[in-house]
């Protein structure tokens, strides 16, 4: 019993309600949740689906607030190629983003290529990140594998060499993607960024003897790219012009970098064997070197093709022909003899025995391709199976200090995946020169379409880039696919749905019905436990997912 200021004796009430903010054990009803909600940072998919490892909601987020020089740096901190990127990467993020289901995938790949053009323009830089380690690396090869490892081994502070056996560096990205794909300026503005960094390029240099360079070198990256066009015997008569698809890409752009104005003898009708994109390619470049007729042989359906559908879209409105369920069985001056297949109801390729006689003045065999690993046959404790080189966890072959990455080692072949390898070859490079291992950083869960709310989405459609029209294209080398111009560029940024991640919408701060959320700073927030007493109302309401409710620890 108490007394009241009147002298009267009351009972006292179970809790004190006072003014004093925090004071009030009526305000902490934090004891009653049987669940509390948490902010988390999930993986977004189209970040998990990057062969080169780009955050790539981090920067997209920069570019969405205009601040395009950030997001260029964090693409930076991965690629350094954004604009060649922009350009030959098939965005396999594209594919596994969640926007896809609400309206269109973001155009990711667009916006890259945006970025990477306005660092070229504006001139921006990067420095190296540490001071000089007083290590040499020899990086053989300069396709994309090979500019990857060179440019974070010199961020890294390494004294980084590129030897190659090629006039101008580049690899497969100069020689056999043609210049209408990827214009040799952006090329060139990319890889004189990676120079500046202090990287010494050595061309026409070929590596043949790698023991006698690990005595010059305390490690060694082998990306010699697959160079090589693989063939297979085709009865052919001795006049017949055939050539490979490799070769004559190499053939087209050395001779576009000369000043003599010659071209491959391919004729006015040619016929390319195959179906993946240097079979596109070759016909494409074919086209533009003048032949009236070019026709892509391939022996099964176009379901089964490799090549991506977008070039093969680009090629069919340029007036290349597809010839499906096609082989070719004989070549002679001025005809190549097909053969019919069929597939039957397992998927079995079988032959018909009905044939076919089409005029043609060459035959470009685009079948495949393989690396040169002459250097690394020799060299002891290196295992070679099936035309490729074998490689650790770490990218390092067999022979202490020699990493080997790009189309030479078990993988994927394409531009994204090798400067992927690049990149985590120079980490465990950088972490064997130093005496320890590279531990990558544990990846976060996945950020689910299953998770957000898609309603809070508008629907935006999705910026397209613009392409020469078809037929007059194919007459010249320019570039067929344009960029998008700024504004496109920010407003394709801004359909970027954040999965999994805040992006300081306010939401959870403005729903929750106790106040238990407190804004630190636009985008920033934390819970106050003691007011929040569960109903998961913050979690539902999130957007991107970026809340999970999680059991209440006794």
């Amino acid at each position: 019993m108490t007394e009241t200021n009147l002298g009267m004796p009351t009972t006292q009430l179970p809790f004190a309600i006072t003014l004093e903010t925090g004071s009030s054990l009526a305000n902490h009803t934090g004891s009653w949740r049987s669940e509390r909600p948490v902010y988390v940072d999930l993986l977004p998919p189209c970040n998990k689906a990057c062969p080169a490892g780009e955050n790539i909601q981090k920067w997209l987020y920069h570019a969405n607030e205009g601040d395009y020089e950030a997001a260029w740096r964090e693409i930076m901190v991965n690629n350094p190629l954004p604009a060649v990127m922009g350009r030959v990467c098939y965005h396999d993020c594209e594919t596994n983003c969640n926007r896809v289901e609400v309206d269109e995938a973001v155009g990711i790949n667009a916006v890259e290529r945006f970025l990477g053009d306005k660092a070229i323009k504006e001139g921006w830089t990067v420095e190296p990140l540490l001071d000089p380690s007083g290590k040499k690396v020899l990086v053989v090869g300069s396709g994309p594998s090979g500019l990857s490892a060179a440019y974070h081994l010199a961020r890294m502070g390494h004294d980084v060499t590129v030897r190659d056996q090629g006039e101008k560096p580049g690899g497969m990205m100069r020689y056999g993607i043609p210049s209408y794909r990827l214009p040799r300026e952006v090329l060139d503005s990319e890889i004189a960024r990676i120079e500046q960094l202090g990287v010494t390029f050595e061309q026409g240099a070929r590596v043949d003897d790698l023991g006698a360079v690990l005595e010059e070198f305390d490690a060694v990256f082998t990306a010699v790219g697959a160079q090589i066009g693989r063939n297979i015997n085709i009865p052919a008569g001795s006049a017949a012009n055939m050539v490979n698809a490799v070769d004559m890409l190499r053939e087209t752009e050395m001779n576009a970098a000369s000043t003599a104005d010659e071209k491959p003898l391919l004729g006015r009708r040619v016929v390319v064997y195959g179906g993946g994109n240097t079979a596109v390619d070759a016909a494409r470049t074919a086209k533009r070197l003048g032949a009236t007729d070019s026709v892509i042989l391939y022996r099964r359906t176009r379901d089964h093709m490799s090549a991506h559908d977008s070039e093969v879209m680009e090629a069919e409105e340029e007036g290349i022909t597809m010839r499906w369920l096609s082989t070719v069985q004989h070549v002679d001056q001025g005809t190549v003899k097909i053969e019919k297949m069929e597939i039957d109801s397992e998927g079995n390729l079988t032959p018909t025995g009905e044939f076919e006689d089409l005029e043609a003045d060459s035959l470009v065999m685009a079948l495949g391709q393989e690396s040169d690993l002459t250097l690394l046959e020799e060299l002891e404790g290196v295992s070679i199976e099936r035309g490729v080189v074998q490689v650790d966890t770490n990218m390092m072959t067999g022979r202490e200090g020699v990493f080997a990455g790009g189309d030479m080692v078990p993988s994927e072949k394409n531009v994204t995946v090798a400067i992927g390898h690049g990149k985590k070859a120079a980490r465990n490079i950088d972490a064997w020169l130093r005496g320890g291992s590279y531990e990558p950083a544990e990846k976060h869960g996945d950020a689910t379409l299953d998770r957000m709310e898609t309603w809070y989405y508008t629907d935006a459609p999705h910026q397209v880039r613009e392409r020469l029209e078809g037929a007059r294209r194919a007459s010249n080398f320019d570039e067929v696919v344009k960029g998008l111009d700024e504004d496109s560029a920010l407003f394709e940024a801004r359909r970027c749905m954040s999965c999994g991640n805040c992006f300081g919408c306010d939401n959870c701060f403005g729903v929750c019905p106790d106040n238990a959320v407190t804004k630190l700073e636009p985008g920033s927030y934390e819970f106050k436990y003691d007011y929040c007493k569960g109903c998961g109302i913050c979690a539902e309401e999130c957007p991107c997912g970026a809340i999970s409710m999680v059991t209440e620890e006794n």
